[in-house]
């Protein structure tokens, strides 16, 4: 995505009961505190209060404007009944200390309580979330995918160079800014948690959610890995140019998950109908970032090497249908080099899957061109 943004200055620690040390410009509240010592205020003395935007098991996002600086701004409001200070001051840790990064949703230094709730301020846009924005059962446009994968894989990528993994990647967690995709930020962080602490599985299964969760039993202990993150970016990647989950649950009882893991342990060499519709480098992709084997999966910068390809099927630049052996080698693995070979030939335009002599021919005469 090119040169990444100055981060400023590393705040001065990560602990989640302190809060880090950093300056955002917003003119969103007449004071600010921080997460240690919180302000008692009556919400509606400062806002006014316009409609909800989002509920979620935890709490609400509601727009409201700010009476002295007529500023919108989205208001998170955890409910003091369910969420304990110190898991509050967690989120609003993270939100605000990673909020520098372009892809990152902006939390403000404005964070307060009422009587009944913890609340901090972020940015608003009216453009809501990627969810909406998948047509269901169509899905969007390649370029519009890769546009939106590249700055979610962005943003985890700074996250995940912080020790830090979201556990919560999924189309309502990113806010869409400008109406091409050319700016989206990862909102969300009530879930995030460092690399390699041991949490408790308390909640049920998504369709984002890893395997290795999913296997886990209720209250069993799981230790928190950045590649938990790689899957759930893989799902999303599926469900943006699908507009479907590719499974219910990534458990061996899901047939259409059971169907993939055959595939992807290389057992079988027929490609899950419902995966038919990528091309042979996309799918190298996904069977790297959805590795049954948590230990195999790529990191998540292993993206970039895959946008300027083509993804689906019905939009390669040959415009020819693809052979077995063509399959075979663009799932082949990253180090062999005909597979690299097959994509940088059929990039030039010339047909790997027809007449050897008539191939041999094509390449000498591309040779002596260049």
């Amino acid at each position: 995505m090119g040169n990444k943004k100055d981060y400023g200055p590393e705040p001065l620690s990560l602990n989640p009961n302190t809060i880090t040390t950093r300056t955002l410009h917003s003119d969103v509240s007449p004071r600010s505190s921080t997460s240690d010592n919180l302000l008692q205020l009556e919400l509606e003395d400062h806002y006014d209060i316009i409609k909800d935007l989002g509920k979620g098991t935890y709490g609400k996002v509601i727009l409201a404007r700010c009476k002295e600086t007529d500023t919108k701004v989205a208001l998170k409001i955890l409910p003091k009944l369910t969420t304990k200070q110190r898991e509050f001051k967690r989120e609003f840790n993270y939100s605000y200390y990673l909020s520098p990064h372009y892809n990152i949703v902006d939390t403000y230094n404005v964070v307060f309580e009422t009587n009944t709730s913890f609340i901090f301020a972020q940015e608003y846009t009216p453009l809501g979330d990627l969810f909406d924005a998948i047509p269901p059962q169509i899905g969007m446009a390649e370029k519009d995918a890769k546009t939106v994968i590249q700055q979610v894989a962005s943003a985890l990528d700074f996250m995940h160079s912080k020790n830090l993994v979201h556990r919560d990647i999924k189309p309502e967690n990113i806010l869409i800014f400008e109406p091409d995709f050319s700016r989206v930020k990862l909102m969300d962080f009530g879930m995030t948690k460092k690399d390699g602490v041991l949490v408790r599985k308390i909640n049920g299964s998504i369709p984002y959610t890893p395997p290795e969760i999913c296997e886990a039993v209720r209250n069993e202990g799981i230790v928190v890995r950045v590649e938990n993150d790689i899957w759930a970016l893989g799902v999303l990647l599926f469900c943006m140019l699908t507009g479907n989950f590719p499974w219910e649950n990534a458990d061996i009882g899901d047939m259409y998950f059971k169907e993939f893991v055959v595939w992807q342990r290389r057992k079988s060499t027929k490609i899950p109908s419902q995966w038919r519709k990528f091309t042979p480098r996309l799918m190298r992709f996904f069977r790297k970032c959805l590795d049954i084997k948590i230990d195999k999966r790529c990191p998540v910068r292993e993206i970039f090497k895959y946008i300027n390809d083509p993804w689906l099927v019905n939009q390669r630049r040959s415009g020819t249908p693809i052979s077995e052996e063509e399959r075979q080698l663009g799932d082949s693995d990253s180090d062999n080099p005909m597979g690299e070979l097959t994509s940088i030939l059929q990039n030039h335009g010339i047909d790997t899957h027809v007449d050897k002599h008539y191939r041999d021919r094509r390449i000498s005469e591309w040779l002596l061109s260049l």
